[in-house]
């Protein structure tokens, strides 16, 4: 799985559309814990993140939701800046 960016721990991956499904949505890991992201809501849908990394993880979504979007539409997967 690809990873797209990494910042305070957290890092963010997506995989390719072929093998994943919908809704378009990216991983995001911190530590041992993982929450998987509707690209579209920016909610967790799954997994067990912490409060803290979900809602940094939202933050950065929010800023890059565009070309998040298009890199799940597109399968041309590019790494995006960290969160600051």
């Amino acid at each position: 799985m690809p990873e797209i960016s990494r910042f305070y721990g957290i890092v963010i991956k997506m995989f390719f559309k072929p093998r994943e499904h919908e809704p378009s949505h990216l991983h995001a890991l911190y530590g041992e814990n993982i929450g998987i992201f509707d690209l579209r809501t920016m909610e967790m849908t799954e997994g067990d993140l912490p409060r803290k990394a979900q809602d940094l993880v939202k933050e950065w979504m929010k800023k890059n939701q565009t070309e998040l979007l298009q890199m799940w539409d597109t399968q041309n997967l590019k790494k995006l800046p960290p969160l600051q």
